[in-house]
């Protein structure tokens, strides 16, 4: 309760109603959480070991997972609200059938201890702290403080009203382009809308992914429960995802070195949370299979097909990672136990089944602009770093000193695993190995692929968990049995802290490097804490010291890295960094953005047919520049309609035409003769351009920025004007909705 009047309160303070979180929020429970619940309560027999509040979390994953396919039926039955058939259909059956009425009530359940209740909830209010902190006080509800937004919001936004309309959805900022991408998360969101009658702004920017967060946070702590078999663990997991970080020792904010897991770009990514949060029941779930040896019926095999069929749409970087872990659990159970391993056999067909179409159907063999690209991550954190530009080429010894320091920070991150070597038998574990082969193709990933905006990066974010859970594995078998006193882990733990601030400030590194200052300086930081590390296992080595002592040595490594990491991404996130910063918060200025775009949007929202195609003569971003970014979205977000051409950045067809050393933002439109047309309609408009565009290409309406450059005055002597708002105009052509 405490966690949630925080929520309630942030909420309120950055612009939304107790009444719309209230709303929002009953949704949630009745509508999705509790009639996933009562079907886990009804197929998962291991949820009787589960406590409630992660009983009520894999129930919330479920009924996301069962929501999206029922919208998507409902929607293109042309009846959005049918989707509420899900949970009345649920309660209705479950009502019906004394079987099943049982599972109102639940059965017994072990409790959780009041020390990790209470951690859980404080958790939740740092989640909350931290989202206002760096989300909420950045993202306004209002207009046109709205629209100084990151530029990746407005397309999120144009995705929810793309489904909120249309089934099977198309890209709605190029008119007829398939959308080729996990749109899972808009649909939930859509269906959302449909049923509150909330703003999808505000479940983008504010409602939509406490929920996620919260429940991730809680399936987090019970797959570390699983694996390390200890609620000690269950916490320490969820920390290592919250809060521990690669560790960032120069002297000034940066962001190039801090990933984390799912929290680092929470509100901005929504398709990453929704996919961290419905995959993490499917690893729950795969342990129970492999670890419990005892036969399970089809239920638990239903809940994990439905829960893998969910991951393929919600975010692409999860399946291949699934694979590859399980592929390696196959090897090493198949050499354990000398025959085939049927049970991990048949999950690792049923995850191949699954990537197989979403990447035939669902994503159409698009490839994002994803390549095999070795070390690319490493080539531009080198270029950045050193101030030479992202594109510049380091040589093989500088490449060879970056990735290096990658793997360092890694180690530094995740040297908890190193404790697994005390007990071997625990590196055998099936729950190990999964959590292990996920972790390692999630580096692996980032070390073999490329992108243009550090793609690659999801996939170290999505393994970041599993890694936690690893490394507080490892800590826990190095610990148990040694007893070690908890204040001597608590000051290990605080003397990580004070080497890491010392060697920041000692050191003195700033990045980017001064012209003239040599690369060698990147290192010092780092062989700091090598020096330091490496002379303590010397000691502890020739002191011949007891286990205990190698478990303090893990606390304080780790402990070197979330205090500086936080506090650069902090200042990365809020400030942008500086003028000097290497990473930089993308999103357009204040002034910069049309004062009546809000009221234009929404008059012709309302006014127009979802099926009505829009022009526009926007197409970069308000930020003045050649050659053009086209990033520019907020048309097709604030009408809910498709435009012929707006901003085609991050469509298909064109990340596929990217290449390396090149911006994918950038890039020319492909269709030549079409943007021609539309541009010939705000620049030099005749009667026969607006009927060509309205005869060929279906256009029924003009939303025209006032303010861009070679806009031609005579627009009103071919189309009729309908609203105008501080700089925005709409015009409507022959056979527009009236």
């Amino acid at each position: 309760m405490f966690a949630a009047v925080v929520v309630v309160a942030a909420l309120r303070l950055y612009g939304v109603p107790v009444t719309d979180t209230l709303l929002f929020g009953g949704y949630v429970a009745l509508g999705v959480a509790f009639p996933g619940l009562l079907l886990v309560r009804a197929l998962y027999r291991g949820a009787r070991t589960l406590a409630f509040a992660e009983e009520l979390a894999l129930g919330l994953a479920l009924g996301y997972a069962v929501e999206v396919p029922v919208y998507v039926a409902a929607r293109a039955a042309g009846a959005p609200l049918l989707v509420l058939l899900w949970p009345l259909g649920a309660y209705a059956v479950f009502a019906a059938v004394p079987r099943l009425r049982e599972h109102f009530r639940g059965a017994a359940r072990p409790g959780e201890p009041a020390w990790y209740a209470w951690f859980l909830a404080l958790l939740v209010v740092h989640v909350t702290a931290w989202s206002a902190f760096t989300y909420f006080r950045t993202t306004a509800l209002t207009w046109p403080a709205a629209g100084t937004s990151l530029f990746d919001m407005p397309y999120h936004l144009a995705l929810i009203g793309e489904l909120r309309h249309h089934v099977p959805p198309t890209v709605p900022v190029v008119a007829g382009e398939p959308l080729l991408y996990h749109w899972f998360v808009y649909a939930h969101l859509a269906a959302a809308s449909w049923v509150t009658g909330l703003e999808p702004l505000v479940l983008l920017f504010r409602l939509g992914m406490f929920p996620m967060l919260v429940a991730f946070v809680v399936l987090v702590g019970a797959i570390g429960h699983r694996v390390t078999g200890s609620r000690a663990g269950s916490a320490l997991s969820v920390a290592g995802t919250v809060f521990v970080a690669v560790p960032s020792l120069y002297a000034d904010a940066n962001g190039l070195l801090t990933w984390t897991g799912v929290q680092h770009s929470a509100w901005e990514s929504p398709t990453q949370t929704f996919g961290a949060l419905l995959f993490a029941p499917v690893v729950l779930l795969l342990i129970d299979l492999f670890e419990r040896r005892r036969r399970y019926g089809a239920g638990r095999w239903t809940l994990t097909a439905i829960l893998l069929a969910a991951v393929a749409g919600a975010k692409a970087t999860y399946l291949p990672m699934l694979v590859v872990a399980l592929a390696a659990l196959g090897v090493a159970e198949g050499v354990r136990r000398r025959r085939p391993p049927r049970t991990v056999l048949g999950a690792l067909a049923m995850a191949l089944a699954c990537l197989l179409y979403a990447q035939a159907v669902l994503f159409g063999g698009a490839r994002q602009a994803m390549s095999l690209d070795p070390l690319a991550l490493m080539r531009r954190t080198w270029g950045e770093l050193t101030g030479l530009g992202e594109h510049a080429q380091p040589s093989p010894a500088s490449l060879l000193g970056i990735t290096l320091l990658y793997a360092a920070c890694w180690a530094v991150t995740w040297c908890g695993i190193a404790g697994l070597l005390s007990r071997p038998r625990s590196l055998a574990r099936p729950g190990t190995v999964l959590v292990l082969g996920i972790g390692a193709a999630g580096i692996g990933a980032v070390l073999l692929l490329g992108g243009p905006a550090l793609n690659q990066g999801y996939f170290l974010q999505g393994a970041y968990p599993y890694l936690a859970v690893a490394a507080s594995y490892g800590f826990l078998t190095a610990v148990r049995g040694t007893g070690v006193p908890r204040l001597a882990l608590v000051g290990a733990a605080v003397a990580g802290v004070v080497l890491a601030c010392l060697i920041r400030v000692l050191a003195d590194v700033r990045v980017p490097l001064a012209p003239g200052r040599s690369e060698a300086v990147l290192y010092l930081p780092y062989l700091a804490v090598a020096v330091v590390v490496l002379s303590a296992v010397v000691f502890l080595r020739e002191a011949g010291r007891r286990p205990r002592d190698w478990a303090l040595l893990i606390a304080l490594v780790t402990a070197v890295g979330p205090l500086s990491a936080w506090q650069a991404r902090a200042w990365s996130i809020v400030y942008g960094g500086g003028e000097n910063a290497v990473y930089r918060v993308s999103r357009p200025a204040a002034q910069e953005v049309p004062a009546g775009m809000l009221a234009a949007g929404r008059w012709l929202r309302a006014h127009s047919r979802p099926d009505e195609t829009v022009a526009t003569n926007a197409h970069c971003v308000w930020r003045a520049g050649t050659p053009c970014d086209s990033r520019h979205f907020w048309i097709s977000a604030l009408t809910e309609r498709r435009v012929l051409v707006e901003g085609w950045s991050y469509t298909a067809k064109n990340l596929d035409r990217w290449r390396p050393g090149g911006s994918v933002m950038q890039i020319p439109f492909w269709d030549a003769e079409r943007l021609s047309l539309n541009e010939t309609v705000f620049r030099a408009p005749s009667a026969e351009a607006v009927r060509r565009l309205h005869e060929r290409y279906g256009v029924r309406w003009l939303f025209v920025e006032e303010g861009r450059e070679g806009l031609s005055p005579r627009i009103g002597e071919f189309a009729t004007l309908r609203f105008r708002s501080a700089g925005c105009a709409v015009y409507s052509l022959p056979g527009a909705s009236s």
